[in-house]
């Protein structure tokens, strides 16, 4: 029996992308892990008298004291996952392929500007993208006050 194929398999191809992508979840893993590091362990200790499990004090606690780390990490991947294009060009020889599955909109940008010289239907496909990702990163920080604590105050 044949294993599956990765990259020449629409069905496994997203599926191989997700995994390569996995690579670069260590930075934001680094940032976790200096925020996680940075909360106070006076505020556990005196929690200790009124929540017996660690599940609450884990919401009550930490969610909220790593919150800015959290709105940080979220901001940078969402910028990050517009720019989508370097593992999809490569895999698929910057076709596409197989049967268009990893035509993302970088890809199909990139084309339409420098493989079929058709700039001013590229540039306009960039700064729609650029509308997007400026619309969710404004949205992100309009809603940050509702779910983002700061300890020294939302100044």
């Amino acid at each position: 029996m044949q294993g599956p194929q990765w990259l020449q398999d629409e069905n496994w191809v997203l599926t191989a992308l997700a995994i390569m992508g996995f690579w670069g979840v260590g930075n934001t893993m680094l940032i976790m892990l200096a925020g996680l590091q940075n909360v106070p362990t006076e505020l556990y200790e005196a929690a200790k008298g009124r929540w017996r499990h660690r599940a609450a004090m884990f919401l009550s606690i930490t969610v909220p004291m790593i919150s800015p780390i959290i709105f940080y990490n979220l901001t940078l991947s969402l910028i990050g996952t517009f720019q989508y294009f370097t593992q999809a060009y490569i895999i698929s020889n910057g076709r596409g392929d197989p049967n268009g599955a990893t035509m993302f909109y970088n890809l199909y940008l990139y084309k339409t500007a420098f493989a079929f010289l058709d700039m001013g239907y590229g540039a306009t496909l960039a700064w729609m993208m650029f509308i997007v990702v400026l619309l969710l990163t404004v949205l992100l920080f309009k809603t940050q006050n509702r779910w983002v604590y700061y300890a020294g105050g939302n100044d």
